[in-house]
């Protein structure tokens, strides 16, 4: 993987997907909370707390005894990982000058006590630019649940970014259950798109519903005749899709017309271009009218009976936002 090249894998840690800030040693100034939060956080001049400057991230007060502060959290998923982002956007006189990262599997624990933990370093203690995204490859690729932000004495940072890969334990899942096999917190990427001039593919299959018309998939207009939008999802296990669902939440004016599905298997070993015409793309749902702001099942008698699948696109006639999409279906285990 090439320098940065992480920055295109999933967000384990965003409070998006699930990940949570557990705990910290102080965060008098600004919330720990905000370290989870999307982009990279916001600038308001005038705005003020009781307790100082309001800052679009977490910072804790000035130290003024020997130590440093801290911040747990809870990975949305297990996960192998792959670098970090720790984002001082915006704290300027204000940002620590040094950080590290350290990491655990909770089910190696013996205790609930996060501080007594046997944290495993995985970015040793590395300068810090202010106002700046500070990026860092992780070479040590087991898997984790939590980790430890330290910074170095005190400070801001405004996002924590955690770029890795979901590992989930599909031997859990049984012969007969049904699960959605692009949902992000099993492990299913979008991976391509034509299009997503107003909001990114990535919300496609996130978890819940979305909360505004931002949090979907939308493409510009297009005036092409017959034109249409796509995006390939990479599911998250091999498996056969039985049920569609697409939600056009929060989309009223500017739904789709109406979509298909395709599917097709791609193995890991193949490196081909996703976009390729020759690729055998198989029917799954046809080409179905879809309504605005509302939850869409098709499933038996409109879902078509196919061989397992590794992607799938989504096409949307002729553009327009999508909020969520989500395939339920049997993971193909080979080993049973």
């Amino acid at each position: 993987m090439s320098d940065f090249e992480f920055t295109s894998m999933i967000d384990l840690a965003a409070e998006k997907l699930g990940g949570k800030a557990l705990l910290c040693s102080d965060d008098f100034f600004a919330e720990k909370e905000n370290l989870l939060k999307p982009g990279r956080g916001i600038f308001i001049a005038d705005k003020y707390t009781d307790r100082g400057k309001w800052m679009d991230g977490w910072e804790s007060r000035r130290k003024r005894e020997p130590g440093h502060d801290w911040c747990i959290i809870q990975l949305a998923t297990p996960g192998k990982i792959y670098g970090v982002d720790i984002d001082t956007n915006y704290f300027l006189g204000n940002h620590p000058p040094f950080a590290s990262v350290e990491a655990f599997n909770i089910k190696d624990a013996d205790t609930d006590d996060y501080e007594q933990l046997k944290w495993n370093e995985i970015l040793p203690k590395a300068a810090l630019q202010p106002g700046s995204q500070n990026l860092f490859a992780i070479a040590d690729h087991e898997v984790y649940t939590h980790l430890r932000l330290n910074i170095y004495p005190d400070g801001g940072v405004a996002r924590f970014k955690v770029y890795g890969e979901v590992v989930k334990n599909w031997s859990a899942v049984g012969e007969e259950d049904e699960v959605d096999l692009a949902a992000a917190e099993n492990g299913g990427k979008a991976v391509l798109c034509n299009d997503m001039f107003f909001s990114h593919m990535d919300n496609l299959i996130m978890p819940d519903r979305g909360i505004n018309m931002g949090d979907g998939w939308e493409t510009k207009r297009n005036r092409t005749l017959g034109n249409k939008d796509w995006v390939i999802v990479r599911l998250a296990h091999e498996g056969v899709i039985s049920k569609v669902l697409i939600d056009t939440a929060h989309f009223k004016g500017n739904y789709p017309d109406s979509c298909e599905l395709e599917g097709c298997n791609i193995s890991d070993s193949t490196d081909q271009d996703l976009s390729s015409q020759q690729l055998a793309w198989i029917p799954i749902l046809p080409k179905v009218k879809l309504k605005p702001d509302e939850e869409q099942l098709f499933e038996t008698g409109m879902v078509a009976t196919h061989a397992p699948v590794t992607h799938v696109r989504l096409s949307i006639f002729p553009d327009g936002g999508v909020s969520r999409m989500r395939l339920f279906g049997k993971p193909f285990l080979k080993n049973g």
